[in-house]
C-alpha cells in the first residue's frame, strides 16, 4: 500500500513539473477551422490580400496539444508588376496556454527575403534561432500567435483608457506590446456594418509610429474578438486592412448588425 501511494505522489509530482511554470489561458475565442481573410487597401485601391487560417495538427510538445496557424500576405493585380509580395508565416502555439512552441517566416517583398525560425523552450525560459539562443520570458508571443493571444484578453470590466501589455519575440528582439482601449464605436465594412470595440497602441520611443493616432483598430463585441478594421498612417496616405471573409467561427457573429 506504502508503494502505490508512493508512485501515485511520483506521478503527480511529474505532472506538476511539466506544468509548472506555464500559463494557463481561457480561450472562448476561436477554434481550429477558423480562417479570416482580409483586404490591404490604398483608398480605393485593392493593393493586397491577407488571410489567417488555424489547421489541425498531430504535432505535440511533451503530450501539449497544438493549433497550427498559417498567415499569408500578398499584393494583387498591377502592384505585382513593381513591388511583389508573397509573405508566409507559421507558428504552433500551445492549446492550454496560448504562446508559441515554434514559429517559420518567409518574406519576400519586392525581391527582399526574410527567413526565421524560432524554437521557444518555455521550460528553460530560452528561444533558439538556429544561430543564436536568447533568454526570453516564460508566455512570450510571436508576430502571429500574438494576434490570437490578443483576442483571449478580458474585456469584461473595460474601461476607456485601459491599457493591455504583452511581450512578442520579434526580429531577435524582445518587444512589449501595448494597447489602450478607447472606446466602443459602429464601423462600416464592405461587408456590413459592426459593432466594435476600438484600440490604439501605445506609442513607444524610437518605433515607427510615432502617434496613437497613427494606428488604430477596431475588434468585434462579441465573444469571436475578430479584428475587422485597422488603419494606419503612412507618409503617402492611409492604408486599410479590412475583414471581407470569414470562416469556421467559434461562436455566432452577434456584433454583425443586420
Amino acid at each position: 500500500m506504502k508503494n502505490i501511494f508512493i508512485i501515485i505522489l511520483f506521478l503527480t509530482l511529474i505532472s506538476f513539473t511539466n506544468d509548472q511554470g506555464l500559463p494557463l489561458v481561457e480561450n472562448t475565442a476561436f477554434q481550429t477551422g477558423e480562417k479570416l481573410r482580409y483586404r490591404i487597401s490604398y483608398g480605393i485601391i485593392d493593393a493586397g490580400e491577407a488571410t489567417l487560417e488555424i489547421r489541425t495538427t498531430e504535432r505535440k510538445v511533451k503530450g501539449r496539444n497544438m493549433f497550427h496557424i498559417v498567415g499569408k500576405g500578398k499584393t494583387l493585380g498591377a502592384f505585382n508588376s513593381f513591388y511583389k509580395v508573397r509573405d508566409r508565416y507559421e507558428t504552433y502555439i500551445d492549446k492550454k496556454g496560448i504562446f508559441p512552441w515554434y514559429f517559420k517566416r518567409r518574406v519576400n517583398e519586392g525581391g527582399y527575403k526574410i527567413t526565421q525560425d524560432y524554437s521557444f523552450k518555455h521550460h528553460y525560459k530560452k528561444v533558439h534561432t538556429g544561430e543564436q539562443t536568447f533568454e526570453i520570458p516564460i508566455g512570450i508571443q510571436d508576430m502571429i500567435s500574438s494576434f490570437y493571444f490578443a483576442r483571449t484578453l478580458d474585456f469584461k470590466n473595460i474601461y476607456k483608457g485601459k491599457v493591455f501589455e504583452f511581450n512578442c519575440f520579434m526580429d531577435n528582439e524582445i518587444y512589449p506590446l501595448k494597447i489602450k482601449y478607447v472606446g466602443k464605436e459602429k464601423i462600416t465594412i464592405r461587408k456590413g456594418k459592426f459593432n466594435c470595440l476600438k484600440f490604439v497602441p501605445v506609442v513607444q520611443t524610437g518605433r515607427y509610429f510615432k502617434s496613437e493616432d497613427d494606428v488604430n483598430f477596431w475588434i468585434t463585441d462579441d465573444k469571436n474578438k475578430i479584428p475587422v478594421l485597422v488603419k494606419a498612417k503612412i507618409p503617402v496616405g492611409t492604408i486599410r486592412l479590412h475583414l471581407v471573409d470569414w470562416d469556421g467561427l467559434k461562436n455566432r457573429l452577434e456584433s454583425r448588425i443586420k
